[in-house]
């Protein structure tokens, strides 16, 4: 027996840095990228250049020739050996349209960039030669790329049997938004174009599959933030039992929904490496991954409001561009803006409509923010609209309009049941951390001498851990503790880790649940055949449901050590105190015995110390959030998520008016997630979300020319923030704890881009402000302001000071 540790501090609330940090720091760190076993071959894909055409034929004769060349695959053959990919999400499950979807297009293409063929070689450049040798005959057919072009009559159809371009259409209404209307002081319509754009992490996806002909099983090594579920989805498309199929997810450089399946490559390698009985290997490149977009929205609003800066009434009729139907889920996002309505306002009459739409763009996958980002970009412009045409300040008006602390759980007008907040308080914070006051006042100087700063306020409620009926988009998880005979914790979770730390945050809770030290844990994820079932990493899931379980988990194994060491002690188990490894009465701290000491014993003396509990110490546990609910209320609503983060974000821009250039000078935000795991980690996400939401207001575009094809084919042309661009960063806490939650926590992956972009925005409009610039289209790029700018120059406009 030992003395315990005099330290005391948990580990949940502390700044831990990541686990095998170091490992990354020193490019040690393996990714799918780094596997290549004896033998592989390389994928590469033919894309059709035409963003609407037939098919009618195609001649692989010189590639199945080239050196190097191990198959040709046609569209026409993958049929014979793929089934449609399976979709994520369902449109018929929210009333809409479907088709199928195919690994390779077989007689017509929808968008440029499509895949019509694959070839595999000895290596990724004869693969690649080989492709450019496939000629494939087009009959070009006429083009639609715009939403609001796509729904006008007349417009080409993609698919003649749909009717119409319409995916999705659905609505949301509350209250009496007529008579709210008619009966208010003013009214203000106005609209807003988000642009397309993506999520590009750093590693784009890449695929290694490995085909066992012996025991026709496959293991798949894959860039796949939900492992489990796309098993299930190969296992359809390809024919082969799911329990025959491994997925192994090594370490991801970032994903941000990008890499969530459906993808047509997916089932694709995995063909391959069956037919060819070779390991096949494919690698995205910059161009291939910004042919995936996301979040192009047209709004147009329409808000009635009091002279005391209320809000009374919402209207909102807006498109989603999702261009072309794929597997993947983020044509969903449309459904979450709208869903999302109206954000951290107390708005009770609202009328809310979406209609995803497809058109011959490139196929959207989920990005950061879920939708979520442009429905508090939408509400934060109608704030400062409305602050606008009061004279009063934005803050105010924000105050004015906030869902009560004292309120919660708060139902939306569409149906979310909001858990918890103090939104208030929260701006108060973020307004002290950037001194609001002593910038206003700055910005009436500067003005004086030319210079034009802009202050912008946003602010966010993002729902996360979202749960979708009927779905592998499941609000549980699953996690598995075991302590084996060296007293040794290893933690195999359901949960991924595309960056974030989850696994150095699951440390930590099942860390102090078992009072064992941190460097005694291993944490183990993204391996369908060791890890338990589990649904990934989204919706900002991880700790709050991955964590949970883990908890769970983690507390029924102490149960075990602590009878056990109740025996050894000759003590009361329920009365014994677990620290650093070593457990002791709590009136007795001189006393103690060993975690390691307790686990042997289990293991080694079953029929006599350790006969008061079953072995070993393994227990698995599954942690279901009570809060969801998926029955229908008398509305019709749902309540698909169990946690809503919420956070301030304050931006102050410098305006070029000569040039049109911003210069984001400072941010500061303040956010809550409830219970913080780890701040580091917390404030990590923060920072690349806000380093996202930079981007996202004032320059990221995925762009095409009028036929479709894309102009955006490397990080040349797709405008991201770099390191210079991003200002000081200062970062708060503000702590309301979920009552709905395990731990008390919120997700806080997700959060951060909507309430950036939309102080971003709000920011640039109040520096330009004094010329009567109206912003109605995102990105802010220096071109966009400076065609706003000579616009009002050639109407004579001086600015008002």
């Amino acid at each position: 027996m030992s003395a315990p540790s005099q330290t005391n501090e948990p580990y949940v609330g502390s700044r831990i840095k990541k686990l095998k940090g170091e490992l990354f720091v020193a490019g040690r760190a393996p990714f799918v990228a780094d596997f290549s076993p004896p033998g592989t071959l390389h994928m590469a894909v033919v894309r059709s250049p035409h963003a609407h055409a037939r098919i009618c034929g195609i001649d692989s004769s010189a590639a199945e020739k080239a050196p190097g060349v191990a198959r040709v695959l046609s569209g026409e053959e993958a049929c014979r050996h793929l089934n449609p990919i399976p979709y994520f999400m369902d449109p018929r499950q929210l009333g809409g349209k479907r088709t199928d979807i195919l690994a390779l297009a077989a007689d017509k293409v929808l968008y440029a960039g499509q895949p019509v063929a694959a070839v595999v070689a000895a290596s990724r450049q004869d693969a690649q030669a080989a492709a450019a040798l496939v000629r494939v005959h087009y009959e070009p057919l006429p083009v639609v790329l715009d939403a609001e072009a796509a729904v006008a009559p007349g417009a080409p159809m993609l698919f003649e049997q749909w009717g119409d371009n319409v995916m999705v259409c659905h609505r949301f209404t509350a209250g009496d938004v007529e008579l709210a209307f008619r009966t208010a002081d003013h009214v203000i319509r106005d609209s807003l174009r988000i642009q397309r754009y993506s999520t590009q992490p750093i590693e784009t996806r890449a695929y290694l599959a490995v085909f066992d002909k012996v025991d026709e099983s496959l293991t798949l090594y894959a860039t796949a933030q939900n492992p489990h579920p796309l098993r299930n989805v190969l296992s359809e498309a390809l024919r082969i039992p799911e329990n025959r199929i491994r997925i192994i997810v090594p370490n991801l450089g970032g994903a941000f929904g990008l890499k969530m399946h459906g993808h047509p490559e997916e089932p694709l390698v995995c063909l391959l490496a069956k037919l060819t009985g070779r390991p096949v290997k494919w690698m995205e490149g910059r161009d291939e991954c910004l042919l995936i977009g996301g979040r192009e929205q047209i709004h147009h609003f329409e808000v009635a409001f009091n002279k005391d800066g209320r809000i009374a009434g919402l209207k909102d009729d807006f498109l989603g561009n999702v261009g072309v139907p794929t597997a993947t889920p983020g044509w969903a996002m449309v459904f979450l803006t709208a869903l999302t309505m109206p954000s951290a306002y107390r708005i009770e009459n609202i009328d809310v409509q979406f209609s995803a739409v497809v058109t011959n763009k490139g196929p959207w996958n989920a990005s950061r923010g879920y939708g979520k980002e442009a429905t508090h970009v939408v509400m934060e412009r109608i704030m400062d609209l409305v602050a606008i045409h009061l004279g009063m300040d934005p803050a105010e008006v924000r105050f004015r309009n906030f869902i009560p602390a004292n309120a919660f759980p708060y139902q939306t007008p569409t149906g979310l049941v909001v858990d918890s907040g103090d939104y208030e308080t929260t701006l108060k914070k973020t307004l002290n951390l950037i001194g609001y006051r002593q910038l206003r006042e700055e910005q009436q100087r500067s003005r004086q001498q030319g210079r034009y700063l802009g202050i912008g306020i946003g602010y966010e409620l993002t729902p996360e851990g979202g749960s979708m009926s009927g779905t592998l988009i499941a609000g549980y998880d699953t996690s598995t503790v075991k302590v084996d005979p060296a007293g040794k914790v290893t933690v195999l979770t359901g949960v991924t880790n595309p960056g974030g730390g989850s696994d150095t945050g699951i440390a930590q809770i099942v860390a102090d649940e078992l009072g064992v030290d941190l460097s005694e844990i291993r944490v183990l994820q993204g391996d369908t055949d060791s890890c338990p079932y589990g649904f990934g990493n989204f919706s900002g899931r991880s700790l709050m449901l991955g964590g949970a379980s883990a908890a769970l988990a983690a507390r029924a194994v102490r149960e075990k050590i602590a009878k056990v060491a109740g025996v050894l002690l000759g003590e009361d188990w329920k009365e014994l105190v677990f620290h650093r490894g070593s457990i002791h009465p709590k009136d007795r701290p001189g006393v103690s015995v060993s975690v390691q000491e307790v686990a042997y014993t289990i293991y080694t003396r079953p029929y006599d110390v350790a006969s008061v509990v079953e072995p070993s110490l393994e227990e698995t546990r599954t942690y279901k959030p009570t809060h969801v609910r998926h029955i229908p209320d008398e509305h019709g609503h749902v309540n698909p998520y169990p946690s809503y983060s919420n956070g301030a974000y304050i931006a102050v821009v410098e305006v070029d008016v000569e040039t049109g250039r911003v210069r984001v000078i400072r941010v500061a935000a303040i956010h809550d997630c409830g219970v913080v795991v780890n701040p580091l980690l917390v404030e990590g996400q923060t920072h690349g979300a806000v380093a996202m939401g930079i981007g996202a207001a004032l320059g990221e575009e995925v762009a095409y020319n009028n036929d479709g094809s894309p102009l955006t084919t490397s990080l040349k042309d797709y405008l991201m923030p770099r390191a210079a661009d991003i200002p000081l960063i200062e970062i708060g806490h503000h702590c309301t704890p979920s009552p709905f939650t395990l731990l008390g926590t919120k997700g806080a992956g997700e959060a951060g881009i909507g309430g950036t972009v939309a102080a971003v925005v709000n920011a640039v409009a109040d520096a330009l402000a004094p010329f009567g610039v109206e912003i109605r289209e995102l990105p802010l790029n220096p071109p966009r302001i400076w065609r706003l700018m000579r616009g009002r120059v050639l109407q004579n406009l001086e600015p008002e000071i």
